[in-house]
């Protein structure tokens, strides 16, 4: 059996891209990213490296350093501006799986990411997006961004066919989706013309894996 081709991402320090399963070591031995470590000037404090995971869509992750003076509202924050807000949807933290133990958004990060610590982020409790945020690694230093987070790395924007001819598609027809049961992306060429009367015009297709969920259209760009 053909292994399963493994999600890439690029390192936010010295932009190379590297398998999912590397960018950890990678992040690690990064020359760019000691560098900053080095010249970053302040406080020390309890810094954790986080991986948020989509649940359902593995090939979505984000590598993130995270203050340990920061609480879970920072990350939730973080989550809604990158990947998920899309109608002001209530939101919640729970220990290990969802729907086990809820975990206060007050609750600080040094208080609730030790070593191979997994937590559940639950966002929307109707069409609901979840997230699984493990500890990767815990260093003391000085932060390098005044933010409560930095982001270290992401992954490439998955790649996606047009239903009609094959190219890459940069475009999602929600008609096609919810009503044909198709995937419903489609290249510059073919959006245009395509019939979509119910549902409006076709969305951008943007890197989360919210899109085409409740009224998800973006831009999933990081808040800083």
């Amino acid at each position: 059996m053909a292994r399963r081709k493994q999600s890439r991402g690029t390192c936010e320090f010295c932009g190379a891209d590297y398998a999912k399963g590397g960018m950890v070591r990678h992040l690690r031995s990064c020359p760019e990213r000691a560098t900053a470590n080095e010249a970053a000037d302040g406080r020390k404090e309890r810094l954790v490296h986080i991986r948020a995971e989509d649940e359902w869509s593995s090939g979505y992750w984000l590598d993130l350093e995270v203050r340990g003076s920061a609480t879970l509202k920072d990350i939730d924050h973080y989550l809604r501006a990158i990947w998920l807000e899309c109608c002001g949807h209530l939101s919640d933290f729970f220990a290990g799986d969802a729907w086990s133990r809820q975990v206060a958004k007050s609750r600080r990060v040094s208080e609730t990411f030790g070593p191979d610590r997994q937590l559940t982020h639950v966002y929307d409790f109707g069409t609901s997006s979840h997230t699984i945020l493990r500890t990767m690694d815990i260093r003391e230093g000085v932060p390098t961004t005044r933010h409560p987070i930095r982001l270290m790395a992401r992954n490439h924007a998955p790649e996606t066919a047009c239903i009609v001819c094959g190219k890459p598609a940069a475009w999602l027809c929600m008609e096609c989706l919810y009503e044909d049961q198709n995937s419903g992306e489609l290249c510059d060429e073919h959006v245009e013309g395509h019939p979509h009367e119910n549902y409006g015009e076709p969305i951008e297709i943007v890197n989360s894996p919210r899109l085409g969920l409740c009224g998800y259209e973006g831009p999933a760009d990081p808040p800083y």
